[in-house]
């Protein structure tokens, strides 16, 4: 069931007959019927819902059966259940079906070829696998052994194996199954942010048209379309309230100028009441677009607001947040349980009552020819009602993006005194908006003119949500309530992007995907860099935002399980959304497997994106199809809350709706992004180890080519000094430019390689080897002048023709209108001129059979008017559906001519950049060459000249040694002819020979000393 409500519907009240109340009501039975009943609401979506009614004996018990019902059917983790807990549900599910009982048997221990796991393994594949490498290790460190040991205790069914410290196979696919190992962490899906800021710091789900069913221009309204839009956690709602034309002057609602039917304004207030703070506690806002021209019904709508809603209607502001230049709004947290009204609010400066500008407004709008003559009346033409509600007193002009409705009504005093934070006003520019700085005051955009503001001024319109919110909501040309992509608008900071909850298209479903998360209660905070008043983003930015860390994603698709009950093919498709760098349409798809739906297997590589740029905005989708491609089910996830590893992905259907059996098994890698530039350093700093070793092994392989005969000194030294070179060089390669800027930086080398090599002067040889041109990427060649000029001509020429088609359609709904104008001018000629000719002949016979038959034939004649307006109003409805469907094909063709220029235009810039990067890196490498010449010929002439100062240097030192060689002889020859024996002559005479000798001898063997 998706929803449950414990009151009882409106229908049902009227649909029992008075005897079956009496049958009902006996003595018997404790309190009214009505208090009794238990109404159960379910449907595959919001529209095609089914109603089972139930009766209590008791008014406690169907309480407690409504809160115990509803309370399962909003709990989140309930709707986020693990693949054990599905098929377990399946399981038993089953069993009820057969009414058979099935007993599991542990698998047989002691087996010895059975395969397990170690803790130490496990704790290694968890921790390298299944760990978020993005998590800081302090605040969150790796699983040891012990707590690892916890989970082989609670999943390994053979407890010998567990207190063996082993998980079996078995074991190991129930820890994959299990919660703890859900691919979103189970924090997320709780309230976890902060609900403290401004309210213009939160994306707020939002609904446009919430009361149709269908389409634009002929759709049923509902009552319980208000039901269920704030019970699946919408928070802003829209009633287009228009003067009721019965007896009784109800104001209703329902979609102006068009064939929608009408509902009870106060229905839908006592509905709103009832729903409001069922499935979240935070304020809920009231979009009014009020047409309601009478001063009486605008002050029923005000007491209806004041009774019903109590003291839960915000009719004044709080002490701290007064309507001031410069005030912030308040918080969704001191705004807890309020209701918020946004309806045009009454300036005291202007004079005159009410009533007298109402009917002001009334005579302008009848002037204006682009609106009929009785815009009260909801039913009096089918031209499109819009929400541009902020043009003030100006009329809408005929635009088929915003409507051709009349302008809204002046509002009273009473509905006035309801507005609030919430003040409507027109849109002017941004700059005008910053200067006076009221955040209580706000604008809606249709998405075209939005879209506008967010191409010349994306910036602008970031700076602008900070402070003031701001609504998005559908053209009028979306007459099959077809819905626009929302992440356009949420990458700018838009507050209020109003979907039609009616269809569940793909935009409606990332809706649904964005406000799963914080408690599903409908409020999301917004980036840091979309709060800080210090912070500047541009919403087309390619470069990483200051303080954010982009990402790397990885998804590998790896099996699916219970796709489809029918032997079909089945294929898998991945989307990324975001950022407009960020966003990747239909980038993977899997080949389709044969057949097999039951158990099919996927054995293809990885899907990689390489750089997330802003994750905290990225939604992950992966959708499954049949082979002709009929959707199975799909499941969307915001990138930062994805975890890694291998899990399985139990699927969606369009509703976000959980499916019991249908999973996908993948294995996904996330992590923080790293640059080219720095991915030898990232990968140095994570194994250091390695890197030295490979850094050696390299320098090695170099050695043997810088080595040259006799130099085998210096080549040991070059060897040194370049063994962490190879990663320099890495690290200097001309590559694009990153972020915006051009990175060229030396990675920080480990320790124990700078403290003994000195730094490189110059590159040998093998470095050339690491020197490339990058390739330019396609992003690169589109932000060409070329390029953007071609896009630029494209733009104005689609913009020309879908200008030419809304004056095709204004024409032809002024051709209408006067063709109406025509008919009931006509008609009223024609009923005049029988009152008179009656009249005429009432004078000669007064009698009730004339009476009779004027009336008779006043009634024909009314019947054929209203006939041939219907017929009027089918043929203007055709004419406009065929002036669409001719519009869009116009369209599709024009885009399919321009695709095909943008493709020759993108082909011949890049034939055009690669003959220039060719030619430039000829220029480079004849550069190199010549550079590379004379660095070699200047280190052979300086080896040469250390060749020959060598041999210079042993020639000196040989001749001096072979010098003092000979020096040492001739002082050995003197020595050797010394007399050995002298004759006695004389003695005297002896002496003086012999001193003399002595002499002699030391003056040659001693040149040097004096004597």
């Amino acid at each position: 069931a998706m929803t449950q409500s414990s009151a009882v519907s409106h229908f049902l009240k009227k649909s029992i007959e008075a005897k079956l109340r009496e049958l009902l009501d006996n003595s018997t039975l404790s309190g009214k019927l009505e208090s009794r009943m238990l109404t159960v609401v379910s449907g595959t979506d919001m529209v095609n819902i089914t109603y089972l009614n139930f009766m209590a004996f008791q008014e406690e018990i169907a309480k407690e059966w409504a809160e115990e019902l509803f309370n399962l059917a909003s709990n989140l983790l309930v709707q986020n259940m693990s693949r054990e807990a599905c098929l377990e549900k399946a399981y038993v599910t089953g069993c009820m079906h057969t009414r058979t009982h099935t007993h599991a048997s542990s698998p047989p221990s002691g087996a010895k070829s059975r395969p397990y796991l170690t803790v130490e393994q496990m704790t290694d594949f968890i921790n390298s696998k299944q760990r978020d490498p993005r998590l800081n290790e302090i605040l969150y460190p790796p699983l040891k052994p012990e707590q690892v040991q916890l989970l082989v205790d609670k999943y390994e069914p053979n407890a010998l194996l567990a207190q063996k410290g082993q998980i079996s196979a078995e074991g190991f696919t129930r820890y994959l199954n299990a919660e703890e190992n859900s691919i979103i962490p189970p924090e997320k899906l709780d309230q976890s942010e902060d609900m403290t800021f401004p309210l213009s710091h939160y994306f707020i789900n939002s609904s446009h048209n919430t009361y149709l069913t269908a389409g634009q221009l002929a759709g049923n309204s509902s009552v319980e379309m208000y039901k269920q839009v704030l019970l699946s956690g919408c928070r802003c709602i829209e009633l287009d309230c228009w003067k009721g034309r019965t007896t009784e002057e109800e104001p209703v609602i329902t979609h102006g100028f068009t064939m929608t039917t009408e509902i009870s304004f106060k229905e839908v207030i006592e509905a709103i009441a009832e729903c409001a703070f069922k499935t979240s506690p935070f304020p809920i806002i009231l979009s009014f677009e009020n047409h309601v021209d009478s001063p009486k019904q605008q002050a029923k709508m005000a007491e209806y607001c004041r009774s019903i809603f109590g003291d839960a209607l915000l009719t004044e502001p709080l002490e701290k947040y007064l309507l001031e230049s410069g005030v912030p709004l308040p918080s969704p947290m001191e705004l807890m349980g309020k209701i918020l009204v946004k309806n045009k609010k009454k300036h005291h400066k202007t004079s005159g009552s009410a009533k007298k500008k109402l009917s002001e407004q009334v005579s302008n709008t009848c002037s204006d020819s682009s609106s009929v003559c009785e815009p009260s009346s909801p039913s009096a033409g089918t031209a499109e009602s819009e929400d541009e509600d902020d043009d003030d007193d100006d009329c809408k002009k005929g635009s088929m993006d915003e409507g051709t409705a009349g302008s809204e009504a002046f509002a009273t005093e009473e509905m006035s005194n309801l507005v609030i934070y919430i003040q409507p006003v027109k849109f002017n520019s941004f700059e005008a908006s910053k200067k006076i700085n009221r955040s209580y005051q706000m604008s809606s955009f249709v998405e075209t003119k939005a879209l506008e503001q967010l191409t010349k001024s994306p910036v602008e319109f970031v700076e602008y949500n900070k402070l003031q919110l701001s609504r998005i909501y559908p053209k009028g040309t979306r007459v099959d309530s077809s819905n626009y992509n929302p992440q356009l608008f949420w990458n700018a900071g838009c507050q209020l992007v109003a979907l039609n909850f009616q269809t569940i298209d793909l935009s409606m479903q990332l809706n649904l995907g964005m406000y799963e998360y914080n408690g599903k209660c409908g409020y999301r905070l917004k980036p840091e860099f979309m709060r800080r008043p210090d912070k500047h983003f541009d919403p087309f930015t390619e470069s990483t935002v200051d303080g954010i860390v982009a990402n790397t994603l990885s998804v590998k698709i790896i099996s699916g399980q219970f796709l489809s009950d029918k032997k079909v093919g089945t294929y898998v498709e991945i989307d990324m959304f975001g950022l407009p760098v960020d966003t990747k349409r239909k980038a993977f798809k899997t080949k389709t497997s044969q057949g097999n739906a039951i158990n099919p297997v996927w054995e293809e590589e990885a899907i990689v994106f390489k750089k997330v740029v802003l994750p905290t905005l990225a939604s992950l989708r992966i959708a499954v199809f049949e082979e002709g491609g009929k959707f199975i089910g799909h499941r969307i996830i915001p990138v930062s809350a994805i975890r890694p590893g291998y899990h399985y992905i139990s699927l969606r259907n369009e509703k976000n709706q959980s499916l019991t059996l249908p999973a996908l098994f993948v294995y996904v890698e996330v992590k923080d992004y790293v640059p080219d530039t720095f991915a030898d350093v990232i990968e140095a700093l994570s194994n250091p180890i390695r890197y030295v070793n490979l850094m050696e092994q390299r320098a090695n392989q170099l050695a043997a080519l810088t080595l040259e005969e006799g130099g085998e000194e210096e080549g040991d030294k070059e060897v040194e000094t370049l063994s962490d070179a190879p990663s320099e060089s890495k690290d200097q390669r001309i590559t694009p430019a990153e972020n915006g800027l051009s990175h060229t930086p030396t990675p920080p080398k480990p320790q124990s390689l700078v403290s003994h090599q000195p730094q490189p002067k110059s590159f040998p040889l093998t470095f050339l080897l690491y020197l490339e041109l990058e390739a330019q990427t396609v992003e690169e060649l589109k932000q060409q002048k070329g390029f953007v000029r071609e896009q630029r001509k494209q733009y104005k020429e689609m913009k020309e023709l879908v200008r030419k088609h809304h004056r095709k359609t204004s024409e032809l709904i002024k051709e209408h209108q006067a063709r109406v104008s025509e008919l009931q001018s006509q008609h009223q000629r024609r009923r005049s001129a029988l009152q008179k000719s009656h009249k005429r002949d009432g004078k000669k016979s007064r009698s009730e059979q004339s009476l009779s038959t004027l009336d008779q034939e006043l009634c024909d004649l009314d019947q054929e008017c209203s006939q041939r307006l219907a017929e009027l109003k089918e043929q203007q409805q055709q004419q406009l559906l065929t002036l669409r469907q001719e519009q869009y094909y116009s369209e599709k063709y024009q885009k399919r001519e321009h695709i095909k220029q943008l493709v020759e235009k993108l082909t011949s810039i890049a034939e055009e950049c690669q003959s220039a990067q060719l030619k430039k890196l000829r220029d480079i490498c004849e550069k190199e060459k010549k550079d590379l010449k004379k660095k070699m010929d200047k280190k052979r002439q300086e080896k040469i000249n250390e060749a020959k100062s060598k041999d210079k240097n042993m020639t000196e030192d040989k001749r001096q040694e072979r010098l003092l060689e000979k020096h040492k002889d001739i002082r050995q020859q003197i020595l050797d002819e010394r007399p050995k024996s002298f004759q006695p002559y004389n003695c005297h005479c002896d002496c003086r020979i012999t001193v003399q000798l002595r002499s002699m001898v030391r003056t040659l063997l001693h040149p040097s000393v004096e004597h």
